[in-house]
């Protein structure tokens, strides 16, 4: 997993690196029918105790529903989730620092409960916050980040933007790993970055945004630091016939488009609606 913090001595050497927001892709005449990227920047993500995250919503969220945050599973401040472990409805009084587009905090969000986290099958925490989206647009200007629905599809251009570290990496959908292998935990269909995405400890929860549509497809949470095989730092993939491979320096993320299927009105959790294949407790 991306750990949550460095060490001070790595947070020392990185210090001075600066993050620069994403400049959307110049339009050309020549080229009408093809829409330039959409300028993805520090809006909408948030900054936790240790991790990064991001402000929420799905296609069918109403602006007057509760806020939700999404970071990840290993985030969760009660400690990592077990093996098998899928956690709703527990109470939490976490707060999230809102950060504007620049990458200045503008707000402080309180969450009142964990709607859902898991380690099983995907490493994600929701959490679901005091406020409304439209109380944050009127006091902040700032809108959630919507969550695809559909599967991404590799070769798509993406920023994972940490809220944590205020940075932004850029980088490609390399492909998708039918099996993550990390210590005691097992992720399903990930995304792994091509090379660029360099991410480190703190990074775990950023969102992972499309940068043709501004919407989240993935959240970002672990990478293979020292070359070692399945064990926690160090994920393995593993093929649909058992083969594995280690990708030293490659880090990954978990889909997101399987969440909205499983949020009714209201955003309200419902692991038995139709088309929701979340792993329930």
């Amino acid at each position: 997993m991306n750990k949550p913090l460095l060490a001070a001595l790595s947070a020392l050497a990185i210090a001075g690196l600066g993050a620069t927001p994403a400049v959307a892709a110049p339009h050309t005449a020549k080229a009408p029918a093809k829409a330039a990227a959409v300028t993805v920047n520090y809006a909408g993500t948030v900054s936790l105790s240790n991790c990064s995250g991001s402000v929420i919503r799905f296609p069918n969220s109403a602006d007057s529903d509760p806020a939700l945050v999404l970071t990840n599973g290993h985030c969760l401040e009660t400690g990592f989730p077990s093996p098998g472990e899928v956690i709703t409805g527990q109470s939490s009084s976490r707060t999230f620092g809102l950060l504007n587009a620049s990458g200045s905090k503008v707000a402080t969000l309180r969450a009142n409960q964990v709607v859902y986290s898991t380690m099983t099958d995907t490493d994600v925490t929701i959490y679901r916050t005091t406020t409304t989206y439209a109380a944050i647009k009127s006091s902040y200007g700032i809108s959630p980040l919507t969550v695809q629905d559909t599967h991404p599809t590799a070769g798509t251009a993406i920023k994972v933007v940490s809220g944590y570290w205020k940075r932004i990496y850029s980088c490609n959908i390399d492909g998708f790993v039918y099996r993550i292998k990390e210590g005691d935990w097992t992720w399903k269909d990930s995304v792994r970055y091509t090379s660029a995405c360099n991410t480190i400890g703190g990074t775990s929860g950023s969102p992972v945004i499309d940068t043709a549509t501004g919407k989240v497809v993935a959240v970002n949470n672990t990478g293979n630091e020292d070359g070692e095989r399945c064990t926690e730092n160090n994920p393995c993939e593993v093929d649909e016939s058992g083969n594995v491979t280690v990708r030293q320096g490659i880090n990954y993320a978990e889909q997101t488009y399987i969440i909205p299927a499983c949020f009714t009105t209201g955003n309200k959790l419902n692991l038995s609606a139709s088309g929701c294949t979340l792993p329930k407790p």
